[in-house]
């Protein structure tokens, strides 16, 4: 298995139709553990084909703790679909932005695992949503056409970083004194 670049907002690429997969060559089962790798290497929750420059109907999906682990969905569709949910939502391929996505609460999926072998899942929630957010890049969408509000900025803020002189000028300020406990300041 060998990490893949990802192609990011801007690049042809993502913006085309995938084409089914008909048969899992070797080529496609090293591109799903590829996929696997890359996606959990770059600390994603998803990742489709297109995203490594690949026009193929497969995606990989692990919301991590609390999810049933990784999920290959090979030529996915969705059978039925319950609620809508807005939340935030990001991308691999849109680094350092984030914005409200209104996806549905629950959905039913046929699909095919990297065995070619069907199956059928429910997802509800945030699984649902990674879900749903991979397929459309099978069809040449991304996330930023679906947000509601506009991107904003998200990534490692230095202004969370705990400071301490900060914290002991605060404590004075409060008229306390920077060996007492604060409420969480």
């Amino acid at each position: 298995m060998a990490l893949r670049q990802i192609r990011f907002e801007g690049d042809p690429v993502l913006e085309k139709n995938c084409r089914e997969v008909k048969e899992m060559t070797p080529r496609l089962v090293e591109l799903v553990g590829d996929m696997l790798e890359t996606m959990h290497a770059e600390q994603g929750v998803g990742l489709a084909a297109p995203q490594v420059g690949i026009l193929r109907r497969i995606a990989v999906v692990d919301i991590g703790e609390g999810g049933p682990g990784p999920i290959v969905l090979v030529n996915p569709v969705i059978l039925s679909s319950e609620g809508e949910v807005t939340d935030n939502e990001g991308c691999l391929s849109v680094p350092g932005k984030a914005g409200k996505v209104t996806r549905p609460q629950k959905i039913c999926v046929r699909a095919f695992n990297e065995k070619m072998e069907p199956f059928e899942m429910e997802a509800e929630d945030f699984l649902a949503r990674a879900i749903c957010h991979e397929m459309d890049h099978l069809d040449g969408v991304l996330y930023v056409t679906k947000v509601t509000g506009g991107l904003f900025d998200v990534g490692e803020d230095e202004d969370d970083e705990y400071d301490e002189d900060e914290d002991a000028a605060k404590a004075a300020d409060a008229g306390e004194t920077a060996g007492e406990e604060t409420d969480g300041q």
